[in-house]
């Protein structure tokens, strides 16, 4: 299905854009939602129009909402939470939970759909990022760590990760490294034993 956007819609385009989107997210999503119209030749004779209140209206809000993307930008939100000792999370951290940080710590009101993230199940820093417009996308830090723990600890859990990370790697370079020199072995006992033997 080829549409027409009315709007910007986040990772498929701007306003005035004509896209080809699969068949149910244009019929289910975009065209309920007044996102999009379908690509007829009446519609696509709007498009220039379209486009162009589009970039004054996208001017405006991105000069509107420029300082609360500095104000977001960086930002640290801090979770304690109940983890198991290998740092499984018992539950998760949401994005209504980050959508609610992020109004208690900048007084900035933002949707949970707005933020991009996975239900987040591990102690440690992750990282959010927040769609203010199409070009307004602040990154926060959230630092999950153990309840009773200072939120640092959530930094040495990153650490003590990457360091597990180097490990594995470097027994799987090893375990490689070993099974490339196998085969040469077995070449060598085979020259060695002679073809001669099979015959006799």
């Amino acid at each position: 299905m080829r549409v027409l956007l009315l709007k910007d819609v986040y990772k498929l385009g701007r306003a005035g854009d004509v896209k080809k989107v699969a068949d149910g997210y244009g019929r289910n999503f975009l065209l309920p939602q007044g996102l999009a119209v379908l690509a007829t030749p009446g519609a696509l004779k709007q498009a220039d129009r379209i486009r162009t209140t589009a970039t004054e209206l996208r001017t405006r809000l991105n000069q509107e909402m420029g300082a609360v993307a500095e104000r977001l930008n960086g930002l640290n939100l801090t979770f304690p939470a109940k983890a198991g000792e290998t740092g499984k999370l018992y539950g998760s951290i949401t994005t209504a939970m980050l959508a609610e940080a992020v109004e208690r710590e900048t007084g900035v009101k933002v949707e949970k759909r707005q933020i991009d993230s996975q239900p987040l199940k591990t102690l440690g820093v992750h990282k959010a990022r927040i769609r203010l417009t199409v070009d307004l996308i602040p990154e926060v830090n959230i630092v999950v760590h153990r309840e009773g723990e200072p939120p640092e600890s959530a930094y040495q859990v990153e650490v003590a990760e990457e360091v597990e990370a180097f490990s594995e790697l470097r027994a799987e370079l090893e375990a490689e490294a070993e099974t490339e020199e196998e085969p040469e072995a077995d070449l060598e006992s085979e020259t060695a034993s002679g073809p001669g033997e099979d015959e006799a």
